[in-house]
């Protein structure tokens, strides 16, 4: 089997991802489960098809890179238009490769489940708005969306600095331009600092690593830009702990005043297998900086932060658990998905 026809199989049974490593069984990711793929009706590929399978979606220079031992993230456009992000590595001294299936089309917000409250925050004309959770929950996807949202109804300029480029935006009424780190850019906070020199309206960070790429963010939202950008973080609290942790201790006093001033939201997702079997739904939680959030932040009482947002709920914030709740209500998700994920069980029994 070539490796098109095993992700035509892949994409039909709605898997998001797919393993391959020379010498032992393929494996999927439907759905947010593992399955090896080693019955007897089963394709198991051999250590040279698995690599030939590998190989045959790099160009010759990545293969070189690859053979020299490097690990490599890459994001391509298949033949039928579709895209995949994999990072190919070595084990057992052999090649393997993770690959995401994206999907072609951009969700739309209310697609994915958000409020509209989400989509307003794409609509702010400057501030920092991060969009956080563990890997594999939809950060790049609802990043995507909000993206997509300010280009059907902005006239924008957006730069995108990504690793690698996952989504291919097409210009509506804004105009996109989408950098790759490694190969249009040295890496994140280069593309930063250059990004402030080309005009642009909309900056999209695809991770915040390190307290350059952080430091720069802060800056360029600072300067009247609105910087989207994401994190991975479990709640809002510790989005905040976070960025002040990433930076040296001589200037997190001088980072928690500007992130007072620049936060205007923390979105925290993750993604959870609905209740009918049929794919997976997105809960999340919301915070909105206020005066009294920016307070916070400033006297490095973040701890309390989750006590804010649920005194909050009527100005449009909303924690994790009450998003669980409405989607047990609605028979979205069971309750022993909501108790799975949610960050305080007996608080969720409770409610």
């Amino acid at each position: 089997m070539d490796i098109k026809k095993l992700f035509e199989e892949a994409r039909k049974q709605k898997c998001s991802d797919l393993h391959i490593t020379a010498g032992t069984a393929l494996a999927t990711r439907r759905f947010g489960e593992l399955k090896v793929l080693e019955g007897k009706n089963d394709y198991i590929p051999t250590i040279e098809e698995s690599e030939a399978m590998i190989l045959s979606m790099l160009t010759n220079e990545q293969r070189a890179h690859v053979m020299a031992g490097n690990d490599l993230d890459v994001g391509t456009m298949l033949e039928d238009g579709s895209r995949i992000r994999a990072n190919v590595y070595h084990q057992r001294n052999h090649l393997a490769a993770s690959i995401r299936l994206l999907e072609g089309v951009i969700p739309t917000l209310d697609e994915l489940g958000f409020p509209k409250s989400i989509e307003e925050l794409s609509e702010l004309p400057s501030g920092l708005v991060l969009v956080t959770g563990p890997t594999g929950c939809g950060k790049s996807t609802t990043l995507a969306s909000m993206i997509e949202h300010i280009n059907h109804t902005q006239k924008r300029h957006i730069i995108t600095i990504e690793d690698p480029i996952e989504y291919i935006f097409l210009h509506e009424k804004a105009m996109i331009h989408q950098r790759e780190v490694g190969k249009d850019v040295v890496d994140f906070a280069t593309a930063l600092r250059s990004a402030l020199r080309e005009d642009p309206d909309v900056i999209m960070v695809g991770e915040m690593r390190d307290y350059e790429t952080i430091s720069a963010a802060i800056t360029a939202a600072e300067t009247g830009h609105l910087v989207l950008a994401t994190l991975h973080t479990t709640s809002a609290a510790q989005t905040v702990e976070r960025i002040i942790d990433g930076c040296p201790i001589d200037v997190q006093n001088q980072i928690r005043t500007q992130l007072a001033n620049v936060l205007r939201a923390v979105i925290t997702q993750r993604l959870i297998r609905r209740e009918d079997g049929e794919g997976r739904v997105a809960a999340s939680e919301l915070l909105l900086n206020n005066n009294a959030v920016s307070n916070l932040i400033r006297d490095n009482k973040v701890f309390q932060i989750p006590n804010t947002i649920q005194s909050n709920l009527s100005n449009g914030m909303y924690s994790l658990n009450y998003d669980l709740i409405r989607l047990v209500k609605s028979r979205v998700i069971t309750v022993e998905q909501a108790k799975r994920y949610s960050p305080a069980p007996n608080e969720l029994s409770r409610l």
